[in-house]
């Protein structure tokens, strides 16, 4: 088994959903690193998809880079045919070197730099947004031909994190803005809001739907052709959550005030939506500090953990996405639990991963996880005191195939450790890689259901050496 071939930005197959546990123990069992990595199940973020355009069918969804711009997150969202939100240059590049039609991409960042708004410009990026009037002078001299979406301020009373404080106009001093668009001959198009991340008050997508429509009436008698509204995003993603609620309220709000065939395009900017569930990060646990109760009193012993990721890595998340993470053990256990906490690798106090859970007892060099690790975590991690980024593991179950390989190179899948070669309809190279073949491969609509002739043992294969058990 050949480490290097672990985290090479591949898609490991597997016959079923994958089961992280499973996959994360092989890895651990075969002493692949000792560093902290993540598995991503890209098949969690089809599903996720599927979710979307059945719930939210009229609303297009452009997904916010910012949360999670690994490269074949990107590329499976945009052969979904999703959008990109980007916020700088360096955004816009990275979802244009995956061949995506510039009208897919809004530079929805209301503060931009020149250069980035220059950027915009020499790729053909049209649509932006804008919230002051020294965006429009901007604007107006290095990307005249913009189109323009105005947003505005409409605050979820409760939210994740509260994003109304840095953008947005108010909504009754919006009009002085159109009308000094309007005098510079720039294109207004449409409005957008951003109710905050994580919102988790459904009614404030109808206050701001409601106030974009008025919006609407003004800028048409100023005469603006609006054509477009961007509900931002706001759209929980961790396991066990649903855009349910939210749907229904903006499903109703857009009927009433935008209906069909009022020639209004509907986007969205979901980001933990889709990658939030997706992502599972597993962390060694490389020292332990035992704390002694004082036994007069009633106490029990606790413990500190410490492992290999922290605040300033991954669980950065912790401090500016407000998120509350919970580890899990990787065996199952159903002994005694005790008071614990647990701290990253850092030399500095500050450094705290979770301040309080009930863990059963932890030896060092066991690992533990933490689920719904996708959104606002590897993205803004930093490397202090030397310690390295988690790499990523990414797997799909043999359904989920089905769908990327309609838009993803061949090589970029692995099964039995083996890239599937798929060339003019044929499913594997027999002489290549010695192992017979794949039933189902090069069928459309096809998926691998089983091998006629298994080759070397792999990584992602079960500890027995039963595929299904994962």
């Amino acid at each position: 088994m050949d480490p290097s071939t672990v985290f090479d930005e591949r898609i490991y197959l597997t016959p079923n959903k994958p089961r992280i546990r499973k996959i994360a123990n092989r890895f651990i069992d075969a002493k692949v690193t000792e560093d902290a990595f993540y598995i991503c199940d890209v098949g969690e973020i089809i599903t996720k998809h599927n979710e979307w355009v059945s719930q939210l069918p009229r609303v297009k969804p452009f997904y916010a880079v910012k949360c999670n711009d690994s490269r074949i997150v990107l590329r499976t969202l945009a052969g979904l045919g999703v959008g990109f939100d980007c916020a700088s240059k360096t955004e816009i590049k990275k979802v244009l070197e995956l061949e995506v039609d510039p009208s897919m991409i809004i530079f929805a960042n209301p503060a931009k730099q020149n250069s980035h708004v220059r950027t915009a410009a020499e790729y053909n990026i049209l649509k932006m947004t804008f919230d002051n009037a020294n965006e429009l002078y901007k604007i107006k001299a290095y990307h005249p031909s913009a189109k323009l979406v105005l947003r505005i301020r409409c605050d979820a009373e409760k939210a994740q994190c509260q994003l109304g404080m840095k953008f947005g106009v108010k909504v009754e001093e919006a009009p002085t803005l159109l009308e000094l668009a309007k005098s510079l001959g720039l294109d207004v198009i449409g409005v957008s809001f951003h109710v905050g991340s994580g919102c988790m008050d459904p009614p404030v997508f109808d206050r701001a739907i409601k106030s974009s429509k008025w919006l609407f009436s003004v800028a048409k008698e100023m005469g603006f052709d609006m054509n477009l509204l961007d509900i931002g995003g706001g759209f929980p993603g961790n396991r066990g959550t649903s855009i349910q609620e939210i749907a229904t309220v903006v499903n109703g709000s857009l009927a009433v005030h935008f209906p069909e065939g009022c020639g209004v395009e509907i986007i969205a900017e979901p980001g933990r939506f889709y990658v939030a569930a997706a992502f599972t990060l597993i962390t060694l646990v490389h020292s332990v500090r035992e704390i002694k109760g004082k036994e007069e009193e009633g106490e029990n012993d606790s413990f500190m953990y410490y492992i290999n990721d922290g605040v300033y890595g991954s669980f950065n998340c912790v401090v500016y996405d407000h998120a509350i993470v919970h580890p899990e053990t990787m065996k199952r256990n159903t002994g005694p639990t005790y008071e614990c906490s647990i701290w990253g690798p850092t030399c500095d106090g500050f450094d705290l991963v979770c301040p309080s859970e009930k863990l059963p007892k932890i030896k060092m060099g066991e690992w533990i996880m933490f689920s719904n690790m996708g959104a606002y975590t590897i993205v803004a991690a930093g490397t202090f005191n030397g310690f390295p980024v988690p790499k990523i593991h990414f797997v799909a179950s043999y359904e989920a195939w089905t769908t990327l390989k309609e838009f993803t190179s061949p090589e970029e899948f692995v099964t039995n450790n083996i890239p599937i070669l798929m060339k003019a309809g044929v499913g594997y190279n027999r002489d290549a890689i010695g192992w017979d073949r794949v039933v189902g491969a090069a069928g459309p609509g096809s998926c691998l259901t089983q091998f006629e002739q298994q080759a070397q043992p792999v990584l992602c294969e079960s500890p027995s050496g039963n595929f299904s058990d994962f």
